[in-house]
C-alpha cells in the first residue's frame, strides 16, 4: 500500500464572483521512502498540492477528492487531528528559512517545542534532541548554537535549521517545496546532499517541489510535470530526461542552460499559462506546444501509459 495515496484533488479559490482552479483533477502516488519531483512552472499548483497535504491551504480555498495517508483521507479530518499528523509523520520544509522561524525565538525552542507538542517530552529531552537534529544536519558548534536566534545564522544555516526542524520527530513524509530557491549554487548543493543523506538513513518518503531540473536529475527517482493544474507527464526520472514523452517537458529541458556552451541561446516556450478563472476544456498546453494538431483544442487527453504516463494525443516518435 503507497504511503501516500492523491485521488482525483482539485483545488480552487474564491476571488469575488469567481474561482481560480489551481489544480485539477491530480492523481499520483507516494511510496515509503520514494524520492518524487513535481515539476512545473510558477503556478502549476505544485505548493498547492502540498499546502492540501498538510491541511494549510488558505481560508477561501475549496479542496476536493482524495489525500489518502496510510488509508485516511486528510481532507476530511478535524484541525485537532491533523495537528496529531503534522510534524510527526508528515512534516514541510519550506522555501523561505527566514519568514520559517520565529525572529524572536532562540533555536533551541523553536526546535524543542516540536516535540514537547508532539511526544511530550520534557524540557531537557527537547534540548537534547534539538541538539541531535543540530548536528545531524551538519551545524557547526551546534550546542553553542542552540542559544542563537535566527538572524545569527547565514541562509545556508538557517536552511539547515528549517530541515532539522521537519525531521526531529522522524516523519514518515517530508514535503519540500523549494527548500533551495533562495540558497547560491553551492550551498544548494550542499543542502541537497544532506537531505539525500538523512532520506537514505531514515529511509523518509520526500516530495520535492521544484522548477530546478537540475536538482531532479540527482536526487529523485520519479518526477511528476504539472502544467495549468493538471498532470502532464509522469515518469521514472532518468526515463524522462533521457525520452521526454509530452511536449511541455521537452520545453521545460530544452529551456535548462547548457554549461558546456555559455553562448548558447535557451529555447524558451512561447506564449502565456492558461487562465484558471476560465480553465481550458480540452489540452491546457495545447495554445504553447508547437506538435499542436486541432483534436488537441478539442478534447482534454487523459494521463495513459505503464512506465512512462502522459496527456498527449500525439505519439512520441512525432514529437518534434
Amino acid at each position: 500500500m503507497s504511503l501516500l495515496s492523491i485521488r482525483n484533488l482539485n483545488i480552487r479559490f474564491r476571488t469575488g464572483d469567481d474561482y481560480v482552479h489551481a489544480v485539477n483533477d491530480v492523481s499520483f502516488d507516494i511510496a515509503k521512502g520514494q524520492k518524487l519531483a513535481v515539476v512545473g512552472e510558477s503556478g502549476s499548483g505544485k505548493s498547492q498540492i502540498a499546502m492540501a497535504i498538510m491541511g494549510l491551504l488558505a481560508p477561501n480555498a475549496e479542496a476536493s477528492g482524495e489525500v489518502l495517508y496510510e488509508g485516511q483521507n486528510l481532507l476530511a479530518l478535524s484541525q485537532s487531528q491533523l495537528n496529531r499528523i503534522r510534524a510527526r509523520d508528515i512534516s514541510i520544509i519550506f522555501q523561505d528559512p527566514m519568514s520559517s522561524l520565529n525572529p524572536y525565538m532562540r533555536i533551541e525552542r523553536q526546535l524543542g517545542e516540536v516535540v514537547v507538542q508532539h511526544e511530550g517530552l520534557s524540557r531537557r529531552d527537547a534540548r537534547k534532541r534539538a541538539l541531535e537534529v543540530m548536528e545531524a544536519v551538519q551545524i557547526p558548534d551546534a550546542r553553542n548554537r542552540l542559544t542563537a536566534y535566527p538572524h545569527e545564522f547565514s541562509g545556508g544555516m538557517r536552511q539547515r535549521i528549517v530541515i532539522a526542524m521537519a525531521l526531529i520527530c522522524k516523519p514518515k513524509l517530508i514535503l519540500a517545496d523549494e527548500p533551495t530557491t533562495a540558497l547560491d549554487v553551492t550551498v544548494q548543493a550542499q543542502i541537497m546532499t544532506l537531505l539525500d543523506d538523512i532520506q537514505r538513513d531514515l529511509n523518509t518518503a520526500v516530495m520535492l517541489i521544484t522548477h530546478d531540473l537540475g536538482v531532479v536529475a540527482g536526487f529523485c527517482e520519479d518526477t511528476l510535470v504539472l502544467y495549468g493544474g493538471r498532470v502532464m507527464e509522469e515518469a521514472p526520472t532518468l526515463d524522462l530526461f533521457d525520452g521526454p514523452g509530452h511536449p511541455y517537458t521537452r520545453g521545460l529541458l530544452r529551456a535548462v542552460p547548457n554549461i558546456s556552451d555559455a553562448t548558447a541561446t535557451l529555447a524558451a516556450i512561447p506564449g502565456s499559462p492558461p487562465n484558471q478563472t476560465r480553465p481550458p476544456v480540452a489540452c491546457p498546453f495545447a495554445p504553447r506546444c508547437v506538435d499542436v494538431r486541432d483534436a488537441c483544442l478539442e478534447a482534454l487527453p487523459d494521463l495513459t501509459g505503464s512506465r512512462q504516463k502522459r496527456a498527449c494525443i500525439r505519439p512520441v516518435e512525432e514529437l518534434t
